[in-house]
């Protein structure tokens, strides 16, 4: 008698995957479907925000990509190189922290857009108190790996290896404050009281 109702148990298992397999089939077929379209869509998201004419669509970072193109790390240099506003702007270590401090970044970004008045705004101030909250090591050292070459003046010398061996808790930017942009408080000034 069990052996009856355990092939009818059985029976009735298959005739359920028969009459859902349709329909299993088409949300697997969905789900790979959707999976693949959320991540190149992911990717051209992240593609298309690295780019510097992405940032500088916020009214308040246009004189800030006008200074950085003025700038050894907007192309002024002997390669013709620049670097993006993300190649500074955001760490270089694993890609979560990455993506993380992107989407902090840029939602800070559009928030401040649209209640700072830029000609009212303590940018010198903003700039020296926060520089370390948004220019990273990580992003130095991604591009300059090199920090003792050959021709480097003495007291250079004497830093970057005090920073290597680890005798100093001075960040980049704290010796090198003005290399992303050019001119930045300047230009920022004028801009603003211009507009």
């Amino acid at each position: 008698m069990s052996s009856v109702a355990g092939s009818q148990k059985s029976g009735k298992q298959r005739s359920w995957w028969v009459k859902n397999r349709m329909a299993w089939l088409v949300g697997l077929a969905a789900g790979v479907f959707l999976t693949i379209v959320t991540v190149l869509a992911s990717g051209f998201m992240v593609d298309t925000t690295n780019k510097d004419s992405f940032c500088a669509k916020c009214h308040v970072m246009k004189p800030f990509r006008m200074s950085w193109q003025k700038a050894v790390h907007g192309g002024k240099n002997r390669q013709g190189f620049a670097a993006q506003c993300v190649d500074c702007h955001l760490p270089h270590g694993g890609f979560l922290e990455y993506l993380t401090v992107k989407a902090i970044t840029g939602t800070g970004d559009v928030i401040q857009n649209l209640y700072i008045d830029g000609a009212g705004f303590d940018w010198a101030g903003n700039a020296e108190k926060r520089v370390l909250d948004f220019t990273f090591d990580s992003a130095c050292r991604h591009c300059h790996n090199v920090l003792t070459p050959p021709g480097l003046p003495f007291g250079g010398l004497i830093a970057h290896r005090a920073y290597l061996r680890g005798d100093t808790t001075k960040k980049c930017v704290e010796c090198h404050p003005h290399v992303g942009h050019k001119d930045m408080i300047e230009i920022a000034d004028r801009f603003f009281k211009d507009a």
